[in-house]
């Protein structure tokens, strides 16, 4: 979706084996407990493609793959990953909805943001992996309407089938594909749930040091096998407990370098501008707590949620949530400035989503709006953060209810 993804890859290690005997559900099978709907043959042969090219890279690997590198081919695999296969994944139909695919009140009220923006800044947008282009199409449309059109919509996309799909939805918009980082960019910058798919690192607390998760072949069947840990994913995890605390025996969770990478690589193609990020996620502190033991990877299939990211490789999303102050850590070493932290609910508040909504009157956008809104649903889950570089003006979105002191 984003081409961080194939610019910046991440190895596998071989250690030590640690006696870790989870073994996860073959093919076949689906998650213990859960009652989910039967893909097609065309959907679980190219699965079973995926998980023989997945096994031969293992076996070339020496017998374990960290599990990023798992995930990076789960999703990105060409051909056969899930975001870059041939297949519904967003909306009703798909696999999950994201917050444009809800209610196209949630372009308008980001649009208030960026018309605000464009006071100071070129009249730009990048976003990256637009989706089906529903944020796209529907912000250029009310920019256009608050007087304030965009001069030029890049879409940063690293999905042959999303990239094809947005094309037809943008058709006649003023809209350029990017197959990679812009240099010297000036504008607003977009990335709507992006960093949540980036691959991550999974460890393990044992009482005799870290651990890493990785994968094996068993035969055909995929197996969690975990490994101690370098030293720089150890060094990792120290420094987390020095902040939060000693992490307790069997606890688990993530790291994502790539996060930082992504924010890095942006900061050196961002001239001057604002960059707005949406996603799930927490502070440090909230992240790694100690009672939150499995960490927060979780895997979406057929609007159903699940845990087993090794059960048909290629046909769920996988992800992890955002680590916000890694990101702001990452933004300060990439020279960007942190302009704001807070949630999806009070960005859209104060972006002036009830006025808009007042303006419809209808309940079908009432109960989406509820929904964007609710702190049990997106509105508390997601969080918006804003980077920029040379942008004088408190934004908008992040006047009242800002929580960046949390980081």
């Amino acid at each position: 979706m984003h081409p961080i993804v194939k610019c910046i890859g991440s190895a596998g290690y071989h250690r030590p084996t640690m006696p870790e005997p989870q073994p996860i559900a073959r093919p076949s099978d689906r998650p213990a407990g859960l009652v989910l709907p039967e893909p097609d043959a065309y959907a679980r042969a190219r699965s079973l493609r995926l998980q023989e090219r997945i096994c031969a890279r293992i076996a070339q690997a020496g017998g374990w793959l960290a599990f990023s590198d798992y995930m990076q081919m789960a999703l990105y695999e060409p051909g056969l990953g899930y975001y870059d296969a041939i297949g519904s994944k967003f909306g009703a139909r798909g696999d999950f909805v994201t917050a444009p695919e809800i209610s196209p009140l949630f372009a308008r009220a980001t649009a208030a943001q960026v018309a605000e923006a464009f006071e100071q800044l070129p009249a730009q947008v990048l976003e990256f992996g637009a989706g089906t282009g529903a944020l796209a199409h529907d912000l250029i449309v009310d920019l256009q309407r608050r007087g304030c059109a965009v001069a030029r919509y890049f879409i940063v996309e690293v999905s042959a089938d999303l990239r094809a799909r947005q094309r037809q939805r943008l058709a006649g918009l003023p809209v350029t594909w990017l197959d990679g980082l812009p240099t010297g960019f000036e504008g607003v910058v977009i990335a709507n749930e992006v960093l949540d798919v980036l691959p991550v690192r999974l460890f393990v607390r044992q009482a005799n040091g870290v651990y890493e998760r990785g994968v094996r072949c068993d035969g055909s069947a995929l197996r969690w096998e975990g490994r101690a840990a370098d030293p720089g994913l150890a060094q990792q995890v120290e420094a987390i407990e020095a902040l939060v605390g000693p992490l307790h025996e069997g606890y688990g969770s993530e790291l994502c370098p790539l996060a930082s990478a992504w924010i890095a690589a942006l900061g050196a193609c961002l001239r001057r501008g604002l960059v707005l990020l949406f996603d799930y996620g927490f502070p440090r502190r909230e992240y790694y707590h100690p009672q939150r033991t499995m960490g927060t990877l979780m895997c979406h299939y057929r609007q159903h949620a699940h845990a087993d990211p090794l059960w048909l490789p290629g046909l769920n999303d996988i992800t992890a949530h955002v680590d916000f102050s890694a990101c702001a850590q990452a933004a300060d070493a990439a020279g960007l400035n942190l302009l704001g932290y807070t949630s999806q609910a009070h960005f859209l508040m104060n972006c002036g989503i009830l006025d808009l909504l007042a303006d419809k009157l209808d309940p079908a956008s009432a109960g989406a709006v509820q929904r964007l809104l609710s702190e049990a649903e997106m509105g508390e889950l997601i969080k918006a953060m804003a980077l920029g570089r040379d942008f004088e003006a408190i934004p908008l979105a992040f006047a009242r209810g800002d929580r960046c002191h949390r980081l």
